[in-house]
């Protein structure tokens, strides 16, 4: 039986950036050269960078990609690695409407040999591709040292039959899947399940190779596989980090002359078998712990969105609150505690116990940390404006806003917003305020999550002998914004245990009223929640961008009108008066 040692390179790539792109999948073709590699797979729009988005829509750019793949492919063979076949995606168009399409290119001895156009376009969630591009038809089939090896893109193994089935009805020995699947919280599990799944209807492995990295909202988690017919794992890449993941097959020769069949293009790169060899012992990593891979993908799409868009520190509002501890903890492990700068802004109402937790909190992390006391400006405004209750209260925020932003422009930082998912479902974010921000690390996280990860990350850093970066007390100490006397988060809020299960339901799960009383929730309650949300809506559209972990995170994920009089308690009574 035929031997092929296949390396995917789930690797970082840049959206436009094609020259850096191109550079790193030179380089780790020559890594996988290095290695033995027969077969190298290179994530979904790797050339380009993913998503592209609107970019796909100008001519320039995909003639951009389609000049970039041809030097690649020119330069890999430059480079002493012609004899390997490299699988890599790219922007191409269709050539008849001229539209743009979703690719993968086969390059072999310094040309492309092969191209496939991806079949199915996701078009929910985060996803817009039908909108971008023309949908292909044919598979294709690439024979690589004498084994039939099919190519798909993402989604096309997310849909039931297509390229899947064809790749059985062609005689496949191997499913080769190049993917650019955003990270969600768990999916994992489903991605395994699916691939294995699918492994059994093409009648072959799938080697899955998919991207790494932060690229605005979403955050690609590697988390490469390779998976037999029967479903077992044969080899599984790390989470979270560029890697070459190399796996020895065994698999079945060609059997099928050359040649077009209905809806499968077959090419021939090489005929000649690997003279056999000694297999190496793949190195299957482990997927990491719930909290934990949260705690990365955070981390990741930090680093990535503050290193792609050209900044170098970063600087956080840091009250002795448990979200700006946690912001802050994370911007450390993110980019380094000397690329952070803290900064307290103490109000009248602030209690001593916050500042104090928030020097303590520079103290365990090690970033630089000032103190501007903002009640001199609240008063100077006041005097001039009298605004009292909430207006006076959501002030000290602005002023707050306004002092971090102006230091953001004058020494050249990124500003973290520091709110969570829970506060902006219901709207308890100031606008102009603690809004205020560039990247919002924890918009996909709720407050109960929030706990989570700080403890988590706590309890990591004891386990490695380190001193734990958040204060206890800024966790156990019930949550407020100190902007009224004795002020905490439930004065107008249930607990946050309460909230956040009711806001899973409708935010995520669309659920309706109705839905959310037979699962035992008060109606009241349910009304009241559900009105924040609804009326927050406009407040939410102004906000940063932040990582998406969930499965329905605000912004793209979910597109609702600001200019909205649909409202749940009324519609109930309505089907329930009929």
């Amino acid at each position: 039986m035929p031997q092929l040692r296949v390396a995917m390179a789930q690797i970082d790539t840049t959206v436009g950036d094609l020259d850096g792109n191109v550079a790193a999948i030179r380089e780790w073709t020559r890594r996988a050269a290095g290695d033995g590699a027969h077969l190298v797979l290179f994530p979904e729009t790797a050339v380009t960078g993913y998503p592209v988005e609107d970019l796909a829509l100008r001519r320039s750019f995909v003639a951009a990609s389609q000049q970039a793949v041809g030097r690649l492919a020119a330069e890999i063979a430059d480079d002493g690695f012609g004899d390997v076949t490299v699988v890599v995606g790219y922007v191409d168009q269709h050539e008849g409407s001229g539209r743009p399409q979703n690719c993968a290119a086969v390059l072999q001895g310094g040309r492309v040999v092969g191209r496939y156009a991806k079949h199915h376009l996701p078009n929910y969630g985060v996803f817009d591709e039908y909108r971008i591009f023309t949908p292909g038809d044919d598979l294709l089939v690439a024979r690589v040292r004498g084994v039939d090896v099919a190519i798909a893109i993402c989604e096309d193994l997310w849909q039931d039959g297509g390229p899947v089935q064809m790749a059985d009805d062609a005689g496949a020995g191997l499913l080769a899947v190049i993917n650019g699947s955003p990270y969600e919280r768990n999916k994992d599990d489903v991605r395994l399940e699916l691939v294995a799944r699918r492994a059994a209807e093409a009648g072959c492995p799938i080697a899955y190779v998919n991207a790494v990295g932060g690229q605005d909202e979403l955050v690609f988690d590697g988390d490469s596989l390779v998976v037999a017919q029967d479903g077992t794992v044969l080899n599984r890449g790390p989470q979270f980090r560029e890697a070459l993941v190399v796996t020895d097959l065994d698999l079945p020769e060609a059997s099928r002359a050359p040649g077009w069949e209905e809806h499968i293009s077959r090419v021939t790169v090489s005929e000649e078998l690997v003279p056999a060899y000694e297999p190496r012992t793949p190195e299957l990593h482990e997927p990491l712990p719930d909290v934990a891979d949260v705690h990365a993908a955070i981390v990741l799409g930090l680093r990535d969105y503050v290193r792609k868009n050209g900044f170098r520190s970063v600087v956080i509002a840091v009250s002795g609150g448990i979200d700006s501890a946690l912001v802050a903890s994370l911007a450390c492990d993110a980019i380094g505690a000397e690329n952070v700068v803290g900064i307290s802004l103490p109000s009248g109402y602030s209690s001593q116990h916050s500042r104090d937790d928030a020097e303590d909190l520079a103290r365990r992390c090690g970033f630089e940390y000032r103190q501007y006391a903002i009640a001199p400006m609240v008063d100077a405004f006041l005097a001039t404006v009298p605004l009292k209750g909430v207006a006076e209260e959501n002030l000290q925020a602005r002023v707050r806003g306004t002092t971090i932003m102006g230091l953001a422009n004058q020494e050249g930082h990124l500003t973290l917003a520091t709110s969570n998912k829970s506060e902006l479902a219901v709207g308890y974010s100031t606008l102009y305020g603690d809004s205020v921000g560039g990247y919002a690390p924890l918009k996909d996280v709720p407050k109960t999550l929030v706990w989570e990860l700080s403890r988590w990350r706590n309890a990591d850093a004891a386990a490695r002998g380190e001193q734990p970066p958040i204060p206890e007390n800024t966790i156990d100490k019930p949550p407020s914004a100190e902007l009224r006397p004795d002020q905490t988060d439930q004065d107008s809020l249930p607990p946050y245990d309460v909230l956040d299960a009711i806001l899973e339901d409708y935010v995520e799960g669309d659920q309706g009223r109705a839905d959310m009383l037979a699962a035992g929730f008060d109606g009241a309650l349910v009304d009241s929640i559900v009105t924040l949300v609804d009326r927050a809506e406009w407040k939410r559209r102004q906000f940063a961008p932040g990582p998406k972990i969930s499965f329905k995170a605000f912004g793209r994920d979910r597109r609702l009108p600001i200019t909205n009089r649909w409202r749940e308690r009324e519609a109930q009574q309505e089907l329930g008066a009929n």
